[in-house]
């Protein structure tokens, strides 16, 4: 694995725990869809389809899912940091 992707992660983290203590990730290669739980089950009862292909889906207005469309074609780590500025305050 590349060590620069690591240490983005690494750097983010602090982030990314305020989000949720656990995660479950799954990543569908066909359809190139990235899968992140942040509950199980989610039992969403709504979700926003973001302008850049992101799927947020709520229970009762809490985050509890985050899909990610076109996810192999995606920057990177760094496009984790902006969805827990622009989507997860």
């Amino acid at each position: 694995m590349d060590t620069k992707v690591v240490d983005e992660i690494i750097r983010d983290a602090a982030g990314l725990v305020k989000i949720a203590e656990r995660w479950w990730v799954d990543y569908d290669r066909e359809a190139d869809v990235l899968y992140i739980s942040l509950e199980r089950p989610q039992q969403a009862t709504d979700s926003e389809l973001t302008d850049d292909d992101i799927l947020l889906s709520y229970r009762d207005g809490k985050l509890v899912g985050i899909t990610v469309l076109h996810a192999s074609q995606r920057d990177g780590p760094e496009a984790l940091p902006r969805l827990t500025h622009a989507y997860l305050q």
